[in-house]
């Protein structure tokens, strides 16, 4: 028998034992079929898998731009097709400031091993129907001196 399932059938007998303490016009079964119901939920919610933390994460970084995502990606679907190749720190999606509408790119900061791998892996790839590009971000402080030799 698995831990879950000894865990559910343990809390719904013990669920139906309190619940028909309050409740004693309640049919035992009615009662034992609640705990099944909440015991599931609770063991549902625990094992669920858990993000993997990378903040405690301190090598070298890279930032990479995302180019041509689909419009209704969340931060949690790009974080998780990057996670494949490293530990992501952070995913920031880009958003129109008037509309708050997602304008389609985006930045994902990451170990450098695995920022490398995913330039070489996920640039040109399929990603929701949609031909992602992902390159090296270019630092805004790069961007100002162009400005100024110009």
């Amino acid at each position: 028998m698995s831990k879950s399932l000894l865990l559910t059938v343990i809390v719904a007998v013990i669920g139906a034992v309190v619940f028909y303490q309050f409740l004693p016009t309640v049919n035992p079964a009615i009662a034992f079929v609640i705990g099944v119901m909440l015991a599931a939920l609770i063991v549902n919610i625990n094992s669920a898998p858990q993000a993997v933390s990378n903040e405690n994460y301190n090598g070298p970084t890279m930032t990479l731009y995302i180019g041509n995502l689909p419009y209704k990606v969340r931060e949690s679907e790009v974080e998780e097709l990057f996670n494949q190749h490293g530990p992501v720190i952070s995913v920031r999606l880009v958003r129109d400031r008037k509309t708050g509408r997602r304008k389609g790119f985006g930045f994902v900061e990451m170990s450098e091993k695995g920022a490398k791998s995913a330039m070489k892996t996920l640039n040109d790839a399929l990603f929701q129907e949609r031909t992602i590009k992902v390159r090296e971000a270019k630092t805004q402080d790069s961007d100002s001196d162009k400005s100024e030799q110009a």
